[in-house]
Parts: structure tokens; sequence; C-alpha cells
């Protein structure tokens, strides 16, 4: 499993779930979702939803185990980027 093109949100939304950022998962060699969501919750914790389908119907569901992975994999990836930006940022001041 890996996550690629991590693009973090422009625009968090306006719910109670902030958007955090999109990205790409990478099942298998073979199987790729595209448009998987990162968000922040009101309580600070980091979900991961899959994209819907048409009618806001689930397109896809993980179990407990595998999305906890997802959401740890992704999370990771998005807090190295948002440092790297900030070291970049920072140094060139």
């Amino acid at each position: 499993m890996k996550i690629e093109n991590l693009q973090p949100a422009a625009h968090p939304g306006g719910g109670t779930m902030a958007l955090v950022a999109t990205f790409d998962l990478q099942i298998t060699g073979d199987v790729r979702i595209c448009g998987m969501r990162l968000l922040r919750a009101p309580d600070g914790r980091m979900l991961t939803y899959a994209p819907t389908a048409v009618g806001g119907r689930r397109s896809v569901t993980f179990s407990p185990a595998t999305t906890a992975a997802i959401t740890e994999a992704a999370s990771q990836q998005f807090m190295e980027r948002v440092t790297a930006y900030v070291s970049t940022t920072t140094n060139a001041a």
C-alpha cells in the first residue's frame, strides 16, 4: 500500500470535518483508488474517506485495521510535506 499524489487542501471546506488533503491510494500494482480524502475531526483526530459514487453512495470500504493503516500513512506523508514546506519557507526568509 502506498500514498501517492498527496495534495494539501487549499480550502478546508465549511463543514465540521476539515479537509486536510486529497491523495491516491495504491493498494497493489494493479489497484489504485483515486480521490481519497484526509480530514481532521473537531477533536483533532485524522480520518480518511474513500471517494463516493454518484448519489453519495460508498464506493469502497476498508476494515478498521486497514483504515487505521491508511490514515497513519496519509497523515505521516502530510506532516512530512508540511514540515518540509515550513522549513523551506523559513530558511528562505
